[in-house]
């Protein structure tokens, strides 16, 4: 499982012109899926996640997570993390989890999200096409890989 977060002073998903989500304060964290990921990796990410210490405190320094900010978060599935460029210019999804995998394990992933940060989290549509728009604050963006826990 990857996901990439990024610190957001305002984030949103449309979708065939309807905003779908949409979210000041917080993270967007695109989320992408393999065969084998299973609720470890989901217990495991999640955890990463809503305890990184990546929101400024009084100082300034970046010292608060996402808990201790009580921010916002928008998850949009992502199933393009998991291309491989090896051969040639076009991209492979070969890794990427087929809808009857992934779908489940975005909704637990969604789900548990929610629980740890006692509040609603805004989605995406799996694989509609959606429009994503944020302003990232820092920059601050962070990749996670549940199978190279770096």
């Amino acid at each position: 499982m990857k996901a990439v977060i990024q610190r957001v002073s305002r984030a949103s998903v449309t979708i065939e012109e309807s905003q779908v989500a949409s979210i000041e304060n917080g993270l967007l964290i695109l989320l992408g899926i393999v065969n084998e990921d299973t609720i470890e990796d989901i217990n495991w990410v999640v955890k990463k996640i809503v305890n990184l210490r990546i929101f400024n405190d009084d100082l300034g320094i970046m010292n608060r997570s996402l808990i201790d900010i009580q921010g916002d978060a928008i998850v949009v599935s992502q199933f393009t993390l998991h291309a491989s460029t090896k051969k040639g210019n076009r991209p492979s999804y070969l890794k990427a989890a087929k809808p009857e995998i992934a779908v489940p394990l975005y909704d637990s992933f969604v789900k548990q999200f929610e629980i740890v940060i006692e509040k609603s989290v805004g989605t995406g549509e799996f694989g509609a096409d959606m429009k994503v728009e944020l302003l990232n604050d820092g920059p601050v963006t962070i990749i996670i890989d549940s199978k190279n826990k770096e």
